[in-house]
């Protein structure tokens, strides 16, 4: 192929038209493929159904689960995520089957009642501010603003957010009070945050004394390669500058076993841990036990998790490499008018389209029958100032429609480049 910013108007044009025909080519397959949201396959569902065998219900300590209480979860379950988190267990509360739900409440702890570091409730504030690395997950996004926050973006690098802006920004602004962090295969770009990035998080000095670190380390173990990346545990680095309440960490095994009947955990300091309780307790009586007992009954550890997610692997990995194999071959000739990431984990790919595309992009594929996530959704508010980031997720569809659905993404990508090429 001739690489597109070197083409004269002429060429420009006949290539328009031989994508049109291309793109019309698909429109005429009546596609119906759905890769909008990163969702395991069936096929990775399938991989837990033994879980669903476990009929034990008394736990370690004599506690029967089937019943009331222990809203901080069954001690083997606490034990069980301080291990994957590398914490105590009584800096850990197990909940329910998300951690969205629990990042949820904990904004609304910090709006309703403040943080025992709080001089007041965030509500009685005359403005709130959190800050949001971006490209970022969309549902981050929606709880701050949902609860009125402004939300500062704050770009992403191969090491993690712009610590740099970062720092300026909370240690000047005491309206800020907090930050979202996906810091391990970050969706959806597929970084992890450098080791100074984690050490730099732990030793802000924010103007806020109630600024909280949302620690989502939502793939944590979720490596693509035998070479994966690995994390500085903030929990440990936080413990040693003394900034233990600070943080807010979650994890689940949400695409672990199932979706929407995992268990979802965080950990923060004792202190917080405490305090968190306190306020719950009018909330819930406890989550669900069982499934917390029949997690541990079938993992045991880190390692049994460790080894389950090889399996995983072995059928995402070829998903990733065919997405990035056709992007490759269908879009890399083309002259630098895109690029995308390779992510070691985590669910996503992030493509970066010609600025001012992404939206025609998107919109292409959705009339020719692929879904895919809004273009803007990885920015708050849904505004990507760019019009240039694609979320692709390519865990759901099986590896023959997953091609598919590349190759007219592709072709889309080149007609939308084409079509603002001849604009200018």
């Amino acid at each position: 192929m001739i690489n597109y910013l070197e083409m004269s108007k002429a060429q420009l044009t006949e290539e328009k038209e031989t994508l049109t025909k291309a793109y019309e080519t698909f429109k005429h397959l009546n596609l119906k493929l759905d890769m909008s949201r990163g969702k395991p396959s069936p096929e990775q569902l399938d991989l837990s159904m033994d879980l669903l065998d476990n009929k034990e219900y008394i736990g370690e300590t004599g506690i029967d689960a089937r019943n009331y209480g222990v809203l901080e979860g069954m001690p083997e379950a606490r034990r069980f995520f301080a291990e994957l988190l590398g914490v105590k267990s009584d800096e850990v509360i197990v909940g329910g089957n998300a951690s969205l739900q629990l990042m949820y409440y904990l904004i609304e702890l910090g709006y309703r009642n403040g943080y025992p570091d709080s001089e007041k409730p965030w509500k009685e504030n005359a403005k709130n501010k959190f800050l949001c690395p971006v490209p970022g997950y969309d549902r981050h996004f929606r709880i701050t603003e949902y609860f009125g926050f402004e939300m500062i973006t704050v770009p992403m690098t191969p090491s993690g957010p712009d610590m740099d802006i970062i720092e300026n920004l909370v240690e000047k602004d005491d309206t800020i009070k907090g930050i979202w962090c996906v810091p391990m295969y970050s969706n959806p770009d597929g970084y992890t945050y450098s080791d100074e990035t984690v050490r730099r998080f732990a030793n802000l000095k924010p103007a806020a004394r109630d600024f909280k670190i949302f620690w989502d380390n939502a793939y944590c173990v979720h490596h693509l390669t035998d070479t994966p990346d690995t994390l500085l545990n903030i929990l440990q680095e936080c413990r040693a500058a003394g900034t233990m309440d600070m943080v807010f960490e979650f994890c689940s095994t949400s695409k672990i076993t199932f979706s929407g009947a995992g268990v979802a955990a965080m950990a923060s300091s004792k202190n917080n841990i405490d305090y968190i309780l306190r306020n719950m307790f009018p909330m819930t009586i406890s989550f669900d036990k069982i499934n917390q007992l029949r997690h541990v009954k079938y993992f045991k550890n880190a390692k049994g998790v460790a080894e389950h997610m090889k399996k995983h692997s072995a059928l995402l990995k070829p998903k990733f490499d065919k997405v990035l194999e056709v992007l490759n071959e269908e879009v890399a000739s083309c002259g630098d008018i895109a690029h995308w990431t390779n992510p070691k984990g985590g669910y996503f790919i992030s493509l970066y389209a010609m600025e001012g595309t992404a939206k025609r992009i998107v919109a292409m594929c959705r009339d020719a029958g692929v879904v895919l996530t809004g273009a803007g959704a990885a920015y708050p508010y849904g505004k990507d100032p760019q019009d240039s980031n694609i979320r692709i997720a390519p865990s759901y569809p099986p590896i023959s429609e997953l091609e598919t659905a590349t190759r007219l993404l592709s072709v889309c990508l080149r007609l939308a480049t084409v079509e603002k090429l001849l604009e200018a």
